[in-house]
């Protein structure tokens, strides 16, 4: 590499590093290039990268990025990896990739800022992923939602279960009864009959009006007197 290259090599890596939100140190020993693609593959899910980078070269990047906290890293072989998107992710594709092919021993690294061990790294490649924890949370905020609903559609089921239990039993029909005709399951009601009056008791003449009448009657006024 000449010193155009490594102008140009350092250059790259100086902004990659101003961009990223963490960065993983790897002891990449072991790994072969057909592995190195297939990690480089997984990382992307994460959008993080995978670089394999002369510690002098990476020192002089960090520097003009200003980025603290990575130069004791920098011992032996290093891979850095530099995650713009989930650092959960990028932890889980090497720690898996560490699993699978015994492979990418993590030495340390960055992470908002902050150093991160070992053992720091080990629980952020256990925690779910943002897009999880997402999924999670809109799942939350649904579920009373979704318990309205279905509580409503029991409700609405149930009701026209009954409506049709009181149809089948012939309780309900689609046509109201006449208004001159009483309804089937009621009575007619019966007319009151009307109240017979009393007959008006014939006026009897007692014995005493009957003899005060002869009296009158045969009371006359006494014929005048013919003058001779």
């Amino acid at each position: 590499m000449d010193r155009a290259q490594k102008e140009a090599a350092v250059a790259e890596l100086t902004e990659h590093l101003k961009g990223a939100e963490a960065v993983f140190a790897v002891d990449y020993r072991g790994i072969s290039v057909t592995q190195a693609a297939e990690l480089r593959r997984r990382l992307a899910e994460a959008d993080a990268s995978f670089r394999v980078v002369k510690n002098r070269l990476a020192k002089r990047a960090a520097a003009d990025a200003g980025t603290d906290g990575i130069d004791d890293l920098l011992v032996g072989p290093t891979a850095l990896t530099l995650i713009k998107g989930d650092a959960v992710v990028a932890a889980k594709a090497i720690s898996t990739f560490h699993r699978e092919h015994d492979v990418l021993e993590f030495k340390g690294g960055l992470m908002d800022g902050a150093p991160l061990d070992a053992e720091g790294f080990g629980t952020i490649a256990r925690l779910p992923g943002v897009d999880v924890l997402r999924g999670q949370l809109v799942g939350i905020a649904a579920s009373p939602i979704t318990g309205l609903v279905r509580g409503l559609g029991s409700m609405v089921s149930g009701l026209a279960i009954a409506l049709g239990q009181i149809a089948e039993q012939g309780l309900v029909s689609g046509e109201a009864p006449a208004a001159d005709e009483p309804a089937a399951d009621e009575p007619a009601e019966e007319e009151p009959a009307e109240e017979e009056q009393p007959a008006e008791p014939e006026v009897t003449e007692t014995a005493e009006e009957t003899s005060e009448k002869s009296e009158s009657d045969g009371e006359q006024e006494p014929p005048a007197e013919s003058e001779e």
